[in-house]
Parts: C-alpha cells; sequence; structure tokens
C-alpha cells in the first residue's frame, strides 16, 4: 500500500498549489479593486499613453527597460553594440536619464561588456523613479506583491507535474498495489484533475500572468499592442517607434538584425574574457 502515501502527497502538492494561486488571484482582484481610483480607473488609464520605458518596464521589468535603452541608442548610432558583447559609446550625451545612467554604467573609459551594463542600468535610480510612478498610477504591481500570480501558475504546473511522477511511481512499483493497475492511475488522476482546472481557469480568469504589470496595465499594453498592429505603414519615424515598441513588449527576441541581437545573446567561452 506505498502507492497510498504517494496518492496522499500527490494530493498535497496540488492542493497546497491550487490554494495559493486561488488566493494570490483573489488578492490580485482585491488590490485592483480597493485603488481609489478603481471605479474611474478605466477612463483614467485610457488617457495615459504609454511611453517607451514604461511598456518596457510593464513588460519586463528593470531589464527590459535597459535594453530597450540600449538598442534605441544602437539604432541611432549614438552607442555602438557588439555582436562579442560590448558596448561602445560614440556620443556621450544622454539625451535622458535613462540614456545617461547606460553611459553612467558603461563608465569613463567608454567600453564595457553588455552584460554588467545592463544590471546596473536596471538598477539605477532613474528605473526606481519610473516603477514607483507605474505603482501610483496603478499601473505596475508593488514590489511586495509582484510574484504572487505568475508564481501561483508555476507553482500549480510543477504540482501537475509532480502528481505525474508520482502515479508513475506508484504504476511501476514492483510490490502488489492491492488494487488494479488501472484504478491506481484513477485515483492519481484525480489531483492532476484539480491542477489542470485551475491552470485552465487562471488563464481564462488572469491570463497573462504578468510580473510587472497590474490588471490596468496588463490592458494598455494590449491596447498598445493592437494599435501597434495597426501601424505597419506609416513614415520612417513611425516604423522606427513600431519596432522599438515590439523591443519593450517583447524583448530583445524582436530584434530582427541578427548582429544587434546576437550582441545581447552573447555568452563568453569558457577561458575568454
Amino acid at each position: 500500500m506505498f502507492w497510498v502515501l504517494l496518492l496522499l502527497l500527490a494530493w498535497a502538492f496540488a492542493g497546497t498549489a491550487c490554494t495559493r494561486l486561488c488566493l494570490a488571484a483573489v488578492r490580485a482582484a482585491a488590490a485592483d479593486s480597493a485603488r481609489p481610483d478603481a471605479d474611474t480607473g478605466a477612463s483614467t488609464h485610457r488617457e495615459h499613453d504609454l511611453t517607451l520605458y514604461e511598456a518596457a518596464f510593464l513588460s519586463g521589468g528593470p531589464r527590459r527597460v535597459a535594453d530597450v535603452t540600449m538598442v534605441s541608442m544602437a539604432r541611432q548610432r549614438r552607442l555602438l553594440l557588439a555582436h562579442t558583447g560590448w558596448a561602445t559609446v560614440v556620443d556621450p550625451r544622454g539625451r535622458d536619464e535613462m540614456e545617461r545612467s547606460v553611459i553612467g554604467a558603461i563608465g569613463p573609459e567608454g567600453q564595457s561588456r553588455i552584460a554588467p551594463v545592463r544590471a546596473a542600468a536596471a538598477g539605477a535610480e532613474a528605473v526606481r523613479r519610473l516603477a514607483d510612478g507605474l505603482v501610483r498610477a496603478g499601473l505596475a504591481v508593488p514590489d511586495g506583491a509582484r510574484t504572487t500570480v505568475a508564481d501561483g501558475v508555476r507553482q500549480v504546473r510543477a504540482a501537475a507535474l509532480a502528481v505525474c511522477a508520482l502515479g508513475l511511481t506508484a504504476l511501476l512499483l514492483p510490490a502488489p498495489t492491492g488494487l488494479p493497475r488501472p484504478l491506481v492511475a484513477l485515483w492519481f488522476a484525480l489531483p492532476l484533475t484539480l491542477t489542470l482546472s485551475c491552470l485552465v481557469i487562471a488563464r481564462a480568469e488572469v491570463h497573462p500572468y504578468s510580473r510587472w504589470a497590474s490588471p490596468a496595465g496588463q490592458r494598455l499594453l494590449g491596447a498598445l499592442n493592437r494599435g501597434r498592429a495597426g501601424d505597419g505603414d506609416g513614415d520612417g519615424d513611425g516604423d522606427e517607434r513600431t519596432f522599438l515598441t515590439s523591443v519593450a513588449v517583447r524583448g530583445v527576441r524582436a530584434i530582427g538584425e541578427p548582429e544587434l541581437r546576437a550582441a545581447f545573446t552573447h555568452r563568453d567561452r569558457p577561458g575568454r574574457e
């Protein structure tokens, strides 16, 4: 009857993960409805046009802000991003706080590896002020509650895999189980059904699972995506704005230029500097 212990463990994984996800979703909904501007929030947020940096933060957090800043500077030939993973300053005059943070992170020598520059720029004071402003506007998730729903979904997915592994272990036990194997499998199908049902409900009710954007921020990002889809035949400035918006929303994987994308994805080989 060792399989019963495995079944209890499967139920513990499934029940704990699903409970955490449900509580996280309830807290997120309560926080959104409890904001002072909850009743007028829809009209207020429609009037808030996201800047490029705001869209980047809501989509990917501080590192995404650093990425889109560096890509923007590289496209304007004011920063050279080599496919070998190095950043070189061409124009040392930053046009805003974010650009000045990137230039400051590169250092006085004007050249640095991209990875530490991204990390330093993401932790700059300018990014923290941007985050605080988005939180006050109700568009970003406060720091203390940033991982609740997204982490809850990941835990339920992990619990589903754990239930499958425990069920397979029970079916492969050499000792007699006392029940037909199909019936044992049916018992494990119950906690698996619970986790999968919870994921389906979460997909319908709280998707996308954003770590950074509040429900109001997600709605603005959705409107931004729809607007970006309709801007394909604009002028050169519009095309550049559309490109940078794609990077802000999707990250460096949206970069179509192989060498520029390689600059962010480059990894040193062992023994290389």
